[in-house]
């Protein structure tokens, strides 16, 4: 279970975030540049409708007072302008506020785009043991609402932040210019204690957030990990158990959800109480100042018109503040796995690999998962050109480890592997995972066609090629008795098809990329007795120039390889071919004895 507790980050850690956000963003400089000049222009023509408003009311209300003389006439005509003219700001002011939407589309769907290839990227090029160690349902909901958290902060900062704060900016410039410092002063004092208690708040309320991030992943994490092992729960009847982790996981969810929300309601009243303070001090101040005659009834529809403008977006400062924080917060988690490092990388001056003759060697190699629990204790041996060694032993004793050290998935404690007598780790990995072919023990399908699947080791290949590589592999026959054919689709993982189908697709795949050296990882153990000779035998025509390492499970699929190794707890026990290996009556003869009893005794089932 995933058990990692988001903790708070402070703040210069999301200012180091939003920095790294920004390289993202400034690919399209020009745009961002015009969209706030639009907002810009926008918040001045916000801003210029309640000074035109406060002139259409005074000029009105001077106008009643004339209205039996040629003055009012012309004083209507002057209004009927002003109407006008703020019918006009209203208008722009909607043009430039969509104009900066549709400038700044592009900046932001690009930039979610590069974001989301970046993780994607860097995901595939960390190590295996990072794969290993994660569960893929709480890595796949991170990676969602990470990548889409982008598209919050550019809106919350942009839209909302940036123009509230212009907005702030010339309300209090008016204020304080044409009606005196006591008014600025209130609803500085009001906005200063309105940020800091929406601050202060939603700091503290920002533990349940992490709590309901958290167990969400939780939840997410088992209902995938349960579906992923769909047959292991039916065969061991425990959809209730499964059922009740999830349930207990979405129970801790709701509670903590109840908390957020409950707090959310506290901290809305609190920021509505201000506002209202706020406004009814400032109105006070007005309206005293009307009676004593000081400003007209224009300014004090000006000022109620500023105070509204400026606190609606301000009501809504603590939604969007939250809802940064938020954004933050998951963001946080795609910074956090941007910054970590694949364990094995290329060396800066890594070498493309030229394989001639595909000549493998192990030296000495040394290697542990685990610092307390040796895996391989000083395995050498050397798989000469066009040759066929096959490694076998019992259950843990280090034999898939050895495929996994050719392709680098790790890296060697001691010791070295070589190609061609290149070190593996003086190449580049790219360039030796293109030489290697493999065929697994376990196959895992793309939920796409079989034809897909097939093409998979060779992107470019002609229907040709692949038809050939079925036919070599025993597969073409299955494939044509389909009713798609080669269009099938193999369902998810490949569910769709028997461990032996999966198998003979792997084998085929390996057929059409033809690599210099291959790697059959116990490639037989699901196929039928029957098949699995034809099978091998047109792999090795296919395949015939290749060196091969064969880590097998069934010994009479190596018995023509031109070495046996013998593995047990990390170290090579018994080397030579089959004959010469049954002869010494060790432990090979021992595991061919019981594997030919247990033959023996399925036959006589049969």
């Amino acid at each position: 279970m995933r058990g990692r507790v988001e903790a708070p980050h402070s703040n210069r850690r999301d200012l180091r975030n939003l920095r790294k956000l920004s390289t993202y963003l400034w690919e399209y400089r020009g745009r961002v540049i015009l969209a706030l000049a639009c907002l810009v222009i926008a918040k001045l023509m916000v801003v210029a409708v309640p000074l035109l408003l406060k002139e259409i009311v005074n000029t009105l209300d001077a106008g009643t007072a004339d209205t039996a003389t040629n003055t009012g006439s012309s004083v209507l005509l002057v209004s009927l302008g002003l109407v006008a003219a703020y019918g006009l700001l209203r208008l722009g002011n909607s043009f430039f506020k969509e104009l900066r939407d549709a400038l700044f589309a592009k900046v932001r769907y690009r930039a979610m785009h590069r974001l989301s290839t970046s993780v994607l990227t860097h995901l595939h090029s960390l190590s295996l043991s990072y794969h290993l160690e994660r569960r893929t349902g709480s890595v796949s909901k991170d990676l969602s609402r990470s990548t889409s958290s982008l598209s919050s902060i550019v809106n919350l900062l942009v839209f909302n932040i940036v123009p509230t704060i212009a907005e702030f900016l010339l309300v209090a410039a008016i204020l304080l210019g044409g009606y005196g410092w006591h008014y600025t002063l209130v609803v500085v004092l009001t906005v200063v204690v309105y940020i800091l208690f929406t601050l202060k708040f939603s700091g503290w309320r920002m533990q349940f957030r992490h709590e309901m991030n958290r167990f969400d992943s939780l939840a997410n994490g088992q209902a995938v990990d349960s579906l992923l092992n769909y047959e292991t729960v039916k065969y061991f009847n425990n959809e209730r158990l499964e059922q009740s982790a999830y349930n207990q996981h979405l129970s801790d969810w709701a509670d903590a959800g109840v908390k957020s929300q409950v707090t959310m309601s506290m901290l809305n009243f609190g920021q509505a109480a201000l506002v209202a303070v706020g406004v009814t001090i400032i109105m006070m101040l007005a309206a005293n100042d009307v009676a004593n005659g000081t400003i007209t009834l224009g300014d004090i529809v000006l000022i109620n018109a500023l105070m509204l403008q400026l606190f609606v977006p301000l009501n809504l400062l603590g939604v969007v503040y939250r809802g940064l924080q938020y954004a933050l917060a998951d963001m946080d988690l795609v910074i956090k796995l941007l910054e970590l490092n694949p364990e094995i990388q290329d060396k800066p001056d890594a070498v493309d690999l030229d394989v001639k003759n595909a000549r493998v060697e192990f030296d000495n190699v040394r290697f542990a998962y685990l610092s307390e629990r040796p895996i391989l204790k000083g395995v050498s041996f050397t798989v000469e050109p066009g040759k066929k060694v096959a490694v076998v032993g019992p259950s843990g004793s280090g034999k898939s480890t050895l495929s996994r050290l050719l392709f680098r998935f790790y890296d060697v404690d001691e010791g070295s592997i070589r190609v061609d007598g290149v070190d593996v780790r003086d190449c580049t990995q790219s360039s030796l995972r293109q030489v290697l072919g493999v065929v697994p023990q376990d196959t895992v399908m793309f939920n796409d066609t079989i034809r897909y699947n097939l093409a998979y080791a060779k992107s470019d290949a002609t229907d040709e090629e692949v038809h050939a590589a079925a036919k070599a592999a025993n597969l073409d026959k299955f494939i044509e008795s389909l009713p798609q054919g080669y269009d099938t689709m193999v369902g998810e993982r490949g569910l769709k098809l028997s461990g032996g189908e999966k198998q003979r697709m792997a084998i085929a795949r390996v057929i059409l990329k033809n690599p210099a050296i291959i790697v059959f990882d116990e490639a037989t153990s699901s196929l039928d007795t029957q098949s699995e000779q034809t099978i091998l035998e047109g792999l090795n025509a296919a395949a015939k120039i290749a060196t091969s390492l064969v880590i097998a499970h069934r010994l009479s699929t190596i018995t023509d390889a031109d070495e046996i190794l013998v593995l047990d707890a990390g170290e090579v026990v018994e080397r030579g071919t089959h004959d010469e290996l049954l002869q010494k009556l060790g432990l090979y003869a021992s595991l061919w004895a019981l594997q030919q009893r247990a033959n023996k005794d399925k036959e006589v089932d049969e």
